[in-house]
């Protein structure tokens, strides 16, 4: 009567089949992500507050910002840089257009 043998190979398919399903779950958060165009086909200007109104953001979105450099620039700000538009000292600014 042989011991384990079955029982190990089991286990080992076991893991290998958990690992598959753990990369393809991973895999999905990824491939669900949505790139936005801030302003649409308006770019981003000036009065684009009704704009979000019509999406629904997740983690991991990605949000293009078209501007032109010359003029503008985006800075990464908190809730309150936003509300009070003032950008914290040492914000990153992207200035690429």
């Amino acid at each position: 009567m042989t011991k384990g043998r079955g029982n190990a190979s089991w286990s080992v398919w076991a893991i290998v089949a958990l690992m598959v399903v753990s990369v393809l779950v991973l895999q999905a958060d990824y491939v669900q992500a949505t790139t936005y165009i801030v302003g649409d086909s308006s770019k981003w200007a000036f009065n684009v507050v009704d704009w979000p109104k019509s999406k629904h953001f997740n983690a991991g979105d990605i949000l293009v910002f078209n501007y032109n450099p010359n003029f503008h620039n985006v800075v990464v700000v908190d809730s309150g840089g936003y509300n009070n538009c003032k950008a914290p000292a040492g914000a990153k600014t992207y200035t690429s257009g």
